[in-house]
């Protein structure tokens, strides 16, 4: 199996998207990709422990892509050997009448992990640079003074937004939380191939929704609005990464060693060394146990 290389995959420069695969199986089978999986999430596992026992930092993992990209089941998979009480899950809907009433990072930030704990945004605060653009109709709906119609979001406007979510994300990164941003790149004939079997499966059907089709027909434009999100926001503190996701085994792969490999890098985050009080009388703590009837 191929090594996982992480520059393959992080933006550094401007980036085409048209010009990322979106397919990649990293020269192995199934069964193999299966098997590193399950190596690389019981490390990561591992690391949670040592990150709740440091208590400095917080990762949050920030994934994006169309319908049907496989966000939830890489979380599914990803995240299995984690424990349940240091990793939350957010999926970001449409915004309530309560988020509406806030700046449309409020949400975001609220549900941000605390310290020692991972947090996954299933769909992001990108949202507001991606949906928005495609229906601008939906900024009218946050209240923000100067902005009466469609016609006044202009590109300034927007200039702004991305300023903000950058601003944003080098605040967290400052103030000790970890980013990843993932962004799950699917081709538009394997999304017509999973909305199909979606269609033909009585346990997947549910999800469907004819305004999937609706979207789909504006793939180009999201296509355009994605690409330009990530090169506008992908930073050295806050970079993004491209994932070829035609194939799930092979992308959860990826991001797992991708958080792996960059989480590692944080030489800092190890259990805290035991009071020297405390590990003075380890003996007599141990013989004290040992003598109880």
């Amino acid at each position: 199996m191929n090594k996982v290389d992480l520059e393959e995959f992080k933006v550094e420069k401007a980036i085409k998207l048209s010009d990322c695969p979106t397919f990649s199986d990293l020269n192995a089978p199934d069964k193999e990709l299966k098997k590193e999986l399950e190596t690389v999430r019981r490390d990561l596992g591992r690391f949670q422990d040592t990150l709740y026992a440091h208590g400095k930092y917080s990762v949050l993992i920030c994934l994006q892509g169309t319908d049907t990209a496989g966000k939830d089941s890489l979380i599914r998979e990803v995240f299995k050997d984690l424990n349940v009480r240091g990793v939350v899950v957010h999926s970001f809907k449409v915004p309530t009448p309560l988020e509406l009433k806030h700046d449309f990072l409020w949400r975001h930030y609220i549900a941000l992990p605390a310290k020692g704990k991972f947090a996954v945004f299933n769909r992001t605060h990108y949202e507001n640079v991606l949906v928005t653009r495609v229906h601008p109709e939906y900024i009218l709906g946050e209240h923000i003074p100067d902005i009466h119609k469609v016609t006044d979001i202009d590109q300034k406007f927007w200039d702004g937004r991305f300023e903000q979510i950058n601003n944003f994300e080098r605040h967290l990164v400052e103030n000790g939380t970890i980013v990843f941003k993932f962004f799950l790149h699917l081709s538009k004939e394997e999304q017509r191939q999973r909305l199909l079997r979606r269609l033909a499966l009585p346990n997947k059907n549910w999800k469907f929704s004819p305004g999937d089709l609706k979207e789909r027909e504006l793939w180009q434009e999201y296509q355009q609005y994605f690409e330009e999100a990530i090169n506008r926001t992908s930073k050295p503190h806050a970079p993004w990464y491209v994932i070829p996701a035609d194939n799930k085994k092979a992308a959860r792969v990826i991001v797992a060693s991708i958080l792996l490999k960059e989480l590692k890098k944080y030489k800092e985050i190890k259990e805290p060394a035991l009071n020297g009080k405390i590990k003075a009388n380890l003996a007599d703590y141990i013989k004290q146990l040992e003598n109880e009837k």
